[in-house]
Order: structure tokens, then sequence, then C-alpha cells
């Protein structure tokens, strides 16, 4: 293995070098990150001594840490444009065909410039870190925990690592450093936001979950690589001139993975949507766990807000059911398509979460919903409440229904991201990306939306009366 990682460090080597030797590189590294530390420290000692004032002194101990995550953030974002630049500026510059010609695998000469294009924004985040420390130590201002340091640190180098993949695979698929700088947003942009919600988890105090934030990265991390090395080809690095937006590309190639040859809806539902199916085994099985895991995650949340004063309410909800049940319209249609619309709505912003986070997120409104049901559960169980008579009588009539509906709609979007970071010879990113979505688009068509009106209606019309005769 070390064998066949020394020609990329043989290329890292090189490229770092060379990236050294640029003072138009080495002075922004240098000057702005010695200045941002001291214009934060000389923020951390104005904003403490104004709590201080008014005796909000919690605030200040969590305001030195958030001022060292951002200096540890911004050097990044200063030194992305080296990571935009590893492969789409050498080719415009003439400079990528030699190296391009080198017996390097494909892999190798990835990772080589991957490597390099990290060493600039970690040595400039931690030289920044560095010197906002010192300057609390000379002024006198108490530093953060080790434990927080740690944190902080660790949040610094996965966040790096995270954004220079980012920059490196959109820098392989960039035709122009013009169209490599714009495409730059769809990494700063999130990476700000995140920086945001940890700031939030860190101003609450509750620093164990900054680790779990860690390892989302980390799993984040190894996905944009995956998609780097997976999707690399020299060749196509050299052919590739100027991208057009070609909308009826795009249209014909979703349709025809959709169709996928199906001469006739009968056809298209007997051997179409079947294989469609059979695509997402694997991915429906992870799903499933998942779902387990949320009610897991549900039950123990319950010990930590419990709300007992709720809990005697439950002794006669069959009651309140029964009356509910004769005022509620026969058969109405309203609630039926509002709770299916719910449904479907939820799977949508599934399919959204999941399209920015290759297919992680996506399974974050399955394990909410299962969650809820645990953490229901977990109080009634602590309330004396038989949990197993919630479950069937307000959860299983329909969640039999649905809830397979959902996982196989997770499962879907689970491969789409998936499909990302396989490689696929011979096929390019959007022909693969497009082929999955029309996957996900034919089960929510074939299957889904049908089950999930059909659990809409029991919700509606069906299980009210069985939770009347259960829970009396």
């Amino acid at each position: 293995m070390l064998a066949n990682l020394q020609p990329a460090l043989i290329v890292t080597r090189r490229e770092v070098r060379d990236q050294f030797r640029d003072w138009r590189i080495v002075f922004p590294i240098v000057g702005l990150t010695i200045f941002f530390p001291f214009l934060m420290n000389f923020t951390a000692r104005a904003m403490l001594d104004y709590v201080q004032r008014y005796g909000a002194n919690i605030i200040g101990e969590r305001l030195v840490p958030f001022l060292l995550m951002i200096v540890g953030f911004f050097p990044i974002s200063v030194s992305l444009v080296i990571a935009l630049e590893t492969f789409v500026g050498e080719k415009e510059r003439g400079s990528i065909e030699p190296l391009l010609n080198t017996p390097l695998k494909d892999w190798q000469l990835y990772l080589g410039k991957l490597l390099s294009a990290t060493v600039p924004p970690l040595i400039s985040s931690f030289l920044g870190m560095g010197v906002y420390l010192a300057g609390l130590y000379i002024r006198h201002i108490s530093l953060p925990a080790p434990g927080v340091l740690a944190q902080i640190f660790s949040l610094t180098v996965v966040q790096a690592v995270m954004m220079v993949s980012g920059a490196v695979v959109i820098s392989t698929q960039a035709t122009s450093v013009r169209a490599a700088n714009l495409l730059a947003s769809f990494i700063v942009i999130p990476a700000a936001l995140l920086i945001q919600g940890e700031s939030a988890v860190l101003f609450l105090g509750d620093f164990n979950t900054l680790w779990w934030v860690v390892g989302g990265v980390v799993v984040l991390t190894v996905l944009l690589v995956r998609v780097g090395v997976a999707h690399f080809r020299r060749e196509e690095l050299l052919g590739r001139e100027i991208d057009v937006l070609k909308l009826s590309w795009g249209w014909r190639t979703f349709a025809a993975a959709f169709v996928d040859g199906a001469r006739s809806p009968g056809e298209w539902y007997r051997s179409s949507l079947p294989r469609a199916i059979a695509r997402v085994r694997i991915p429906a099985a992870m799903m499933f766990a998942l779902a387990l895991a949320g009610i897991w995650v549900g039950v123990g949340q319950s010990a930590r807000f419990p709300f007992p004063a709720q809990i005697e309410q439950f002794a006669n909800l069959g009651d309140r059911l029964d009356r509910l049940v004769q005022i509620w319209p026969a058969f109405s249609v309203q609630p039926l398509l509002a709770i299916w619309w719910q449904n479907v709505r939820a799977l949508l912003i599934s399919l959204v979460l999941g399209a920015l986070s290759f297919g992680v997120l996506g399974a974050l409104p399955v394990m909410a919903t299962m969650g809820l049901v645990g953490y229901f559960m977990g109080n009634l169980a602590a309330g004396g409440v038989s949990p197993w008579l919630f479950l069937a009588g307000l959860v299983l009539p329909h969640g039999l229904v649905e809830m397979p509906a959902a996982v196989l709609a997770g499962a879907a979007v689970l491969r789409l991201g998936a499909v990302l970071v396989t490689p696929t010879p011979g096929r390019t990113i959007g022909e693969v990306w497009l082929a999955a979505l029309a996957d996900w688009a034919k089960l929510m068509a074939g299957v889904v939306m049908p089950l999930l009106l059909a659990a809409a209606a029991i919700e509606v019309w069906i299980t009210p009366r069985i939770a009347i005769l259960m829970l009396r």
C-alpha cells in the first residue's frame, strides 16, 4: 500500500514546493492569517469586557472558543483558490500535459494533487489559531479547556479537508478557472452554514455534539474524496473544452431511464419498476436499520426530556377519540389529501437533503419520524401506560403501509448519493446521476405515492376507530 502511495506523495512534494515559491500565495497566507487573529484578539478582549460589565460571564467563556473556530475557518476560505486551480488552472496555463503524461495512475495523480492542495489551508489555519491563542495568553485571557481545544482543532482539520476535497472535484469537472471560482460558492456557503450550526452548539455548551459533527464531516469528506477518485479521467480532462447547458439532452437521458425500454404502462409495471426496486435492495435494508435506530434514539431522548404532566391525558384518550370520530365528516377527502401531501412533501425534502449530502441527510425525515414514535413510547412507558398499546392503536394501522413507502423512497435517495461515489466507466457523472434520479421518480410514481395515499386513507378513516377500541 505504501509503495502505491509513493508516487502520489512525490506529486504532493512537488506541488507544495512550487506553491510556497510563489509570493502571491505565501503573502496572503502569512499576512492575512496573522492579521486576522490579532483582530479577533482585540474583539475577544472588547467583548469580554462588555459582557462582564453586565454579569454575562458564561457568554464570555463561550465567545473565546467561538472566535478560535472562526480564526481557523477564515484561512481555509482564503486558501481555497489553490484547490480550485489544481487541475483546471494548470490546464488553462498549458502546464498540465507533462504531468498527465507521467506513468502515474489516475487515482495516484488525483490523490497527490488533493494532498498538496490541503497543505496550505491547514498550515494557514494552524498558524492563525496559534497566533490567536498566543495573544490570549499575553492578554491574560483564560484559554479554552483542553477538550474544547481538541474539538475545535479536529473540526478545523476535517472542515479543511472537506472543503479542499470538494474544490478539487470542482476543478476536475470545470472547464475554466472562472467557472470553478463561481462553483466554489456551493462549498463556501454550506461550510459557512455548518459553522453557524457549530457556533450554536458551542454557545449552548453541548460539547459532546461537536464530536458527532466531526464524525459527520469525516463521512462527507470520505465521500467527496471517493467521488473525485471514482470519476477522475485524465483523457476527459484534456478533451473537455467547454460545457454547454443541454436541457434537451438531460430530459432525454432522464426519460429514457424512467421508461427503461417499456412500451406500455403494463410492461413498465411488470418489468421496469421491479428492476428499479431490485436496485435499491441494499439501500432499503440500510434505511430499515436507520428507522430502527431512530426509534432507539427517540426512546433514549424520552428519559432526558420527559413530559410527566401530559401522561395523564392518555388515560382517557379513547373517549376523546370517540367524540372526535362522532363529529368527523364521514369519508372526508380534504384531510386525506392534506396528510398525503404532508408525507409527499417530507420525501421531497429528503430528496433535496440527500442531493446536497450524497444521500447521507436523506435519511433524516424517516429517522425523525421514527424518533418521535420512540420518544412517545418511552414517555408512555415511564408514565405507566403500555407503549405497545399506543403503537398498535395509533401507529401500526397506517404505519404498516406508510413506512415501507418511506423506506423505499429513502433508499432511492441513498442510492442517488451512492452512484456518485461508484466508478462508472464510459458514463459521465451527469448520466449516472440522472439515471438514479429517474429510478427515484419511478419508485415515487409507481409505488410510494399510491402507498402513501392508501396510508392516508387508513389514517383518516380507520386508525381512529381502531385506537378507540384499543385505548379505552
